[in-house]
């Protein structure tokens, strides 16, 4: 008899326990949730920073080297207007040909990229 009463309290106190073991396990679940979140976060705000970094400064470097040739196309030419309007014409032949190939390889890497740093 005393042998079933321990085991009606053992089983008293283990589905008491349940209870609250189901409630730490869905809080820490929450919390394990929220760190993972704020890690994809963090990673994809610093690539965004980077990223947009390093396109400022391309930019920039593309400018100066767009000056710099338009000033120099503009000596041969005996004309600066003639040379900035060579480089812009080259610039923008260059755009037309990223216009022309977003579809099949810019905007795939792109989604690559980002799908990428999600599952990170």
């Amino acid at each position: 008899m005393e042998e079933e009463s321990t085991r009606t309290k053992k089983a008293e106190e283990e589905t008491i326990s349940l209870p609250e073991h189901i409630t730490d396990f869905l809080e820490t679940y929450s919390q394990l949730i929220i760190v993972n979140v704020a890690q994809k976060s963090v990673s994809i705000a610093s690539s965004v920073i980077s990223s947009v970094t390093i396109a400022l400064l391309f930019f920039l470097v593309v400018l100066f080297i767009g000056i710099g040739a338009a000033w120099w196309v503009g000596n041969l030419t005996n004309s600066r207007a003639a040379g900035f309007f060579i480089v812009g014409g080259f610039y923008l032949l260059c755009m037309f040909v990223l216009l022309a190939f977003r579809k099949k390889t810019i905007l795939p890497f792109l989604r690559d990229f980002i799908t990428r740093k999600l599952y990170e």
